[in-house]
């Protein structure tokens, strides 16, 4: 079975070139992951364009090859020894953006949202302001209905599109989508984001820019933005902070290996330098014990841990 394993890869791959995706092999993970944790997959497809991601997971489920998708690698925490299969690196490959109309962007999923808040300010959009200095990519951002400081993906976004495992391309509108909080459909079905639809109303340039700054001086202030992380390690629970839970239990600075709760913010998980996979989930394992024990409450960990196989 393995051996078919690797025939049906090799087959993939060679569809993939085909295309003209660029193919890496045993690419290193830390490279790919703002933890900078994690072993080499088996190989990483620089997806191109949307109908190439359509007919390669199309192949994949076809010749039973696992896959998953990858964009910037900010939300999650890969195995020490890699990944057993192929990624669908959806990148700067994949990062197109346009105006459809006066008030609507269309991003493709590999934009980050860096140059999308950018591209909003450029044409005087406003309601980005508050994912600018999220460190993710437009299909990341879809995915976890990403949010700050008051606001959400589901508050700009008006349509997604998607792929299902059968090459097919859907259109979403926002209820379609069942975004939540830190969720969506697409963290649910087997569906790969390709796009997303932001309906914008025009503001002032300069209030725009104001308040960007404004957002990202307070996520400096109050962020380990100087260290490999996740982000927040835990969703909100209701009516609490993560943050205030964990301070609370004394874990401030408390460390496994190299992993460590972040001597600035409690909410974030750090990498001090040498952290494994390991670490980073027995620091989270420990956190939620301890929190709970003191409080009651269990923190629901936020960042997606990917097994090895």
């Amino acid at each position: 079975m393995e051996n078919q394993m690797d025939l049906n890869t090799k087959s993939l791959l060679q569809v993939a070139e085909e295309l003209e995706c660029r193919v890496l092999y045993d690419e290193p993970l830390s490279k790919h992951s703002s933890f900078r944790i994690g072993g080499p997959c088996t190989a990483m497809v620089s997806v191109n364009s949307p109908d190439n991601l359509s007919h390669l997971w199309e192949e994949a489920n076809r010749l039973g090859v696992r896959t998953m998708a990858l964009g910037n690698g900010s939300n999650v925490l890969f195995d020490d020894r890699g990944f057993n299969g192929v990624i669908f690196h959806i990148g700067t490959s994949m990062d197109r953006i346009y105006m459809k109309d006066e008030n609507t962007i269309v991003a493709q999923a590999g934009c980050p949202l860096l140059k999308l808040c950018r591209f909003a300010l450029e044409h005087s959009l406003s309601g980005l302001e508050f994912a600018y200095g999220i460190p993710g990519s437009v299909g990341g951002a879809i995915f976890m209905n990403a949010g700050a400081y008051g606001g959400e993906i589901k508050d700009v976004i008006k349509y997604g599109r998607a792929v299902d495992k059968e090459g097919r391309q859907f259109e979403f509108n926002a209820e379609q989508m069942r975004l939540g909080y830190r969720t969506s459909r697409f963290a649910e079905e087997d569906e790969l984001i390709v796009e997303g639809e932001f309906e914008l109303p025009t503001g002032s340039y300069d209030d725009i820019q104001d308040k960007m700054v404004e957002l990202m001086s307070k996520r400096r202030e109050k962020q380990p933005l100087d260290m490999p992380s996740a982000g927040s390690a835990f969703k909100r629970p209701e009516g609490n902070y993560a943050g205030k839970l964990i301070q609370d239990s004394g874990l401030r600075g408390f460390s496994v290996g190299g992993a460590q709760v972040s001597e600035k913010h409690c909410g974030f998980i750090v990498n001090k330098g040498g952290a494994t996979c390991e670490n980073v989930l027995e620091l989270i394992d420990h956190i939620q014990q301890k929190v709970k024990a003191d409080s009651g409450i269990m923190l629901e960990c936020e960042v997606r841990y990917i097994p090895y196989e």
